[in-house]
C-alpha cells in the first residue's frame, strides 16, 4: 500500500446501514493492510481548531522558566509540560526534538479514577490554553468513541464492547511543538521511529510532509491528511488485543530539508487509552489454527507502565 486510505464517519453516523457497513468494512480493512486512515467527519469545527493552535503557539512561545514551572516529573510526564529532548523512542536513547504539553482524563472528583489519575496542571497566563484544550480533548474522544464501535463490529463484538472501557478512559492531549532546527540534529529527528502504546490516536497537524508510515513491504509513505481530516491509526494495545489482526504500524516524523529548518512545526495527537483494569488479553474472537495467540494476558494499566518506562518519562 503507497498511500493512506481515506474514510467518513458520517457514513457511519448515517440511517442507512448500507452506508454504515462500508464505513465499517472500510476502516476494518485499512487497519489490517496499513493500520492507518485519514478520517472526515469528525467533532472538531474550524473554530475549535484554530483556537487551540492559536493557544498551543502562545504557550510554546512562554519564556522557557515560565514552561518549566510547570513540569512535574513525579507523575512520569502524564500532565502538564515536557521539556525538549526528554522523550525517547523504544529501545533509543537519544531524545526527539520536540517539547510538549498534557491534557488528561477530566473525571469527577467521587470518579473511582480520580485518584488515580493526576489533575490537570493549569496555565495562569492563558485562560484560554485550559479551556480550549479540555474541548478539544472532549470532541476526540468523542469521535474515537464512534471509530472503536466501528471497529468492535468489524472484529465481530457487540457495537459497544469498548464504550465501558473507553468512559474515564486514561487517554491523553498532547500538543507538541518541534522548533527549529539551529544546528546539525546527528543522529536525532523529531520523532523517531516507534508504534503507539494505546488503542487508537487520532493526530492532528498531518496536513504537511513529516509524518511518514511504514508500510508492511518495510518502504516509508507519506501521510499527509486533507485540511478536513484527522490521522487515526491503531496502537499496541489494539494490536494486542487483536491478536495482531488490527496492525499497530511503525511510524516517524522525519526532519525536514535544511531549508525548512527555521519553522516549527506543531501537531496534536489524541491518545484514546482505556481504563488502567481492561484486559488485553488477545480476543477469541482473533485466534484460531492460523492465528495462534501471540501474547500473554496483562492489562493495559501494567503494560502502559512498561512502555513508560521503556520511553524514559518513568524511572524503574
Amino acid at each position: 500500500m503507497e498511500k493512506i486510505p481515506s474514510v467518513d464517519l458520517r457514513d457511519f453516523l448515517s440511517e442507512d446501514p448500507k452506508r454504515k457497513q462500508k464505513f465499517v468494512d472500510e476502516i476494518g480493512k485499512a487497519y489490517e493492510d496499513i493500520g492507518f486512515v485519514a478520517l472526515k467527519g469528525h467533532f472538531l469545527d474550524e473554530k475549535l481548531v484554530e483556537n487551540l493552535y492559536k493557544e498551543v503557539k502562545q504557550f510554546f512561545n512562554l519564556p522557557l522558566e515560565t514552561k518549566e514551572k510547570y513540569e512535574i516529573p513525579e507523575i512520569g510526564g502524564q500532565r502538564g509540560y515536557i521539556s525538549f529532548g526528554k522523550e525517547h523512542a523504544k529501545g533509543r536513547s537519544t531524545g526527539d526534538l520536540k517539547e510538549f504539553w498534557h491534557f488528561g482524563q477530566y473525571v469527577d472528583k467521587d470518579s473511582k479514577w480520580a485518584k488515580e489519575y493526576p489533575d490537570n496542571v493549569e496555565v495562569a497566563e492563558l485562560p484560554e490554553f485550559n479551556s480550549v484544550g479540555k474541548e478539544t480533548y472532549q470532541m476526540l474522544e468523542k469521535t474515537g468513541v464512534y471509530v472503536l464501535r466501528a471497529l468492535a463490529l468489524y472484529i465481530g463484538l457487540d457495537e459497544f464492547y469498548f464504550d465501558k472501557f473507553a468512559k474515564e478512559g486514561n487517554s491523553i492531549l498532547r500538543p507538541i511543538h518541534y522548533p527549529p532546527i539551529t544546528s546539525e540534529p546527528k543522529d536525532a529527528v523529531r520523532a523517531a521511529a516507534h508504534g503507539d502504546i494505546n488503542l487508537i490516536t487520532l493526530l492532528m497537524g498531518a496536513q504537511g510532509k513529516g509524518l511518514q508510515v511504514k508500510n508492511h513491504n518495510g518502504e516509508w509513505i507519506d501521510a499527509i491528511a486533507q485540511p478536513d481530516e484527522l490521522m487515526i491509526n491503531v496502537g499496541d494495545m489494539l494490536s494486542r488485543l487483536t491478536n495482531n489482526k488490527l496492525k499497530s504500524t511503525i511510524h516517524q516524523v522525519v526532519n525536514p530539508p535544511r531549508e525548512m529548518w527555521g519553522k516549527s512545526r506543531y501537531s496534536v495527537p489524541f491518545f484514546m487509552h482505556p481504563v488502567s483494569d481492561m484486559p488485553l488479553n488477545c480476543l477469541p474472537e482473533c485466534i484460531d489454527k492460523d492465528h495462534p495467540k501471540l501474547y500473554e494476558d496483562i492489562t493495559a494499566g501494567e503494560f502502559l507502565h512498561e512502555r513508560l518506562v521503556e520511553l524514559g518519562l518513568i524511572k524503574k
